[in-house]
């Protein structure tokens, strides 16, 4: 069976929870470190909507690499951690995921390997872009954030996007789903402020470390903002 990645997103109410939640980005990683067929993870906070840097202490997501999807089912269906996670939480996602492209570096190793298994009628594509932003850039990197987003901006081939990391500020990711490749390549490479970024990024060197991924989502679980995302991979 082939290695597969999930990532959860939790949304936490009330000053309670989200204490425990922000506890959780030090002391989850103990019981994280010790489940059966986890390959790697990272344990994230977010960034407020628009990728504004300063944090949403609201919403945290785990990015979890299983050795094969039977691993995953085992920790979402009986382990005592994930109900923690869900008990403090007021609601909770997770997608099920399967890489088939992935460049550079997360934490010194690229920890996803490709899945020969992908479904042809399946047309979502999730992608996560991943950086470490040197800190004697950091200000010039943040000042032209919100014109590299711009174009996102009411994007109809755009399902899902939300900025995450493991540091606020200076090491960031960007997690987003899409209807089809082709709405991928339309805002990749036709998008004047995305073609702009990526110069940008050749010419000033941004990061000390960069990753960028791409998926295929066939499973669903939970919602968010009240509802099925993903409907058409939602469990019935």
């Amino acid at each position: 069976m082939s290695q597969i990645t999930t990532l959860t997103f939790f949304r936490y109410r009330g000053l309670r929870q989200k204490l425990w939640a922000f506890g959780m980005m030090q002391f989850g990683h103990a019981p994280m470190s010790k489940l059966n067929g986890l390959q790697f993870y990272k344990l994230m906070g977010s960034g407020k909507a628009g990728f504004n840097p300063l944090p949403d202490w609201s919403v945290y997501a785990v990015l979890q690499i299983w050795d094969n999807e039977a691993s995953a089912d085992l920790y979402f269906n009986a382990s005592p951690l994930i109900e923690r996670y869900k008990n403090h939480s007021e609601e909770c996602w997770t997608l099920y995921l399967k890489n088939f492209a992935a460049k550079g570096e997360w934490s010194g190793i690229n920890p996803f390997q490709k899945n020969s298994k992908l479904d042809p009628d399946n047309p979502f594509i999730a992608v996560i872009t991943r950086a470490t932003i040197k800190k004697r850039l950091l200000y010039r990197f943040w000042k032209y954030v919100p014109t590299s987003q711009a174009s996102l901006e009411g994007n109809e081939g755009l399902l899902f996007t939300k900025g995450i990391g493991e540091v606020p500020i200076t090491q960031m990711a960007t997690f987003s789903v899409w209807k089809n490749k082709e709405s991928l390549m339309e805002y990749a490479y036709g998008s004047k402020e995305h073609k702009s970024a990526i110069q940008q990024t050749r010419q000033l060197q941004w990061y000390k470390e960069e990753l960028f991924s791409r998926f295929q989502p066939y499973r669903s679980l939970g919602s968010w903002n009240g509802k099925q995302q993903l409907p058409e991979l939602s469990e019935k």
